[in-house]
Order: structure tokens, then sequence, then C-alpha cells
């Protein structure tokens, strides 16, 4: 059960092609993965809902990343939720929420 306490898995589309950066011997790979659920209203419409995911991927993975993941792509993703803060030079506080990938399953296509 200790693999269960913080860990997310999500299925989705990927918004945008991966931004890498290099660390050294290290890259980190970020991208937004969309999922969206569909539903009916109170009066019968069909309605889609989609949420917007912010991934980081570091070492191994992330060249991965680099390499084979483009924009539109469905991925299935797993790791755990991520939250920090951090200043802006004119002194405000940002709230970012992300999940940093332990395993990335790419989906349909080549």
């Amino acid at each position: 059960m200790k693999s269960l306490r913080n860990s997310v898995q999500l299925i989705g589309n990927l918004g945008k092609d991966p931004d890498v950066k290099e660390f050294g011997n290290s890259k980190k790979a970020s991208f937004s993965i969309a999922t969206t659920d569909t539903y009916k209203n109170a009066k019968g419409e069909k309605i889609k809902d989609t949420q917007w995911h912010n991934v980081v991927i570091w070492g191994k993975l992330a060249g991965i990343a680099e390499k084979y993941l483009k924009k539109g792509q469905s991925v299935a993703v797993e790791g755990k939720l991520v939250h920090r803060m951090y200043e802006t030079s004119s002194g405000e506080k940002k709230y970012i929420t992300e999940i940093n990938l332990n395993d990335l399953v790419l989906l349909g296509g080549k």
C-alpha cells in the first residue's frame, strides 16, 4: 500500500511538444496533457469537461520524451503529485501543481 499514498495515473493527449532543458548530465522535460470527461447535465445536454495537467520528467525518461513525444499524441502517465510555490521578481507568490513522472507509455500511432 505504500505506493498508493501519492500516486496518480492519467491517460490524455499532449497539449504541446515537450520543453527540454539540460542540467549537466541530466535532462528535464515538461509538457501538459489534457484529460476529457463527458457527461450529460440535468437538461440532457452532452458536456465535455477538459482538465489540463502539468507533467515533469527527469533523466532517461526525459530523453525518451524529447525524442518521441509530439503535440496531440496520446500517452499514459504514472507519477506523484507535487505542489510547489515560487515568488516572481515582483514579489508575487505563484503556486504550481505538477505530476513528477515515474512511468510513461506511448499510446496509439507509430
